[in-house]
């Protein structure tokens, strides 16, 4: 069973990693724990993931919860430490042929891919398009947040999607002109690049299920399309609101996830009861 293999205390008033619950259902097979996302690696046995998805905070002394306003506010040389270490523990953890995803700003994403360049194969800087035009100081506006992709070796699963040509919501008529390629464009699709602009970075307000920032559905469907497979393990150490876990449970993978605060962690096992509700009724 998956929860043997994976080295976590039972509930208790600790700061140590405790299992907030374990799946053991046809439709879902996991473990969550709650606590630090980096003893939570630690924790994990070596070359037991096949995809590690990786949405660490980015210190910007960010709101997550009433209980301690400072999680987002540590000085610069102490996050990048940290942010080093997960990010180390996170390739540990990786079997070979296994894929991680960062997910991170610019300036960190390139700091940290130094880091992991050493010992994975970099694959693809993908670019993940920002929608609004605020001012940033003395600097170009930030156009794209970094979804970095490395590889252990060759990798073992990689499938390119295809994407439906992107039409006017208006008149419906396409926005870029394919030329002599039309014909094949509407039948077959475009093939996936780098530059991610058809998803928001943020789930709009109307579809979060907490408060704080919340990546959209789509983004992790389209990684797991991309480098999942069934019956594969899914490792999160900041599961968030549960996307990148649900989508998983939805591929047919196993996970083993982590947040800090209980009441996310709460929020996970609520959707995935949900979905599986959902996956049930369709059988």
């Amino acid at each position: 069973m998956l929860s043997r293999t994976i080295r976590m205390h039972r509930p208790s008033m600790t700061s140590n990693p405790v299992v907030f619950r374990s799946f053991r259902r046809k439709l879902v097979e996991g473990i969550l724990v709650q606590g630090d996302a980096l003893d939570f690696l630690r924790n994990l046995p070596e070359g037991c993931a096949d995809l590690v998805f990786l949405d660490p905070p980015f210190n910007l002394g960010k709101h997550y919860t009433d209980g301690d306003a400072t999680l987002d506010e540590r000085p610069p040389d102490v996050y990048a430490a940290w942010l080093v270490s997960v990010v180390q523990d996170s390739a540990r953890v990786l079997r070979k042929g296994g894929a991680l995803y960062l997910y991170h700003l610019p300036a960190w994403a390139m700091r940290v891919g130094a880091v992991l360049e050493k010992e994975l194969q970099f694959r693809h800087w993908i670019a993940i398009s920002m929608k609004n035009g605020f001012a940033r100081g003395k600097r170009l506006y930030p156009a794209h947040y970094g979804l970095l992709f490395f590889t252990k070796g060759a990798p073992r699963v990689f499938r390119r999607p295809k994407l439906k040509p992107a039409r006017c919501r208006h008149c419906n008529e396409l926005i870029k002109d394919y030329g002599g390629y039309l014909s094949i464009i509407e039948r077959k699709g475009i093939n996936l690049s780098d530059f991610w602009e058809d998803l928001s970075p943020v789930r709009h307000a109307t579809t979060k299920h907490r408060k704080a920032n919340e990546l959209p559905s789509k983004l992790f469907e389209r990684i797991i399309r991309m480098s999942g497979r069934r019956g594969g393990l899914y490792v999160d150490p900041f599961a968030g609101g549960g996307s990148g876990v649900v989508a998983a449970v939805n591929a047919g993978m196993r996970f083993a996830a982590c947040d800090l605060l209980a009441e996310n962690c709460s929020l996970v096992c609520r959707r995935l009861r949900d979905s599986a509700r959902v996956s049930a009724s369709r059988r």
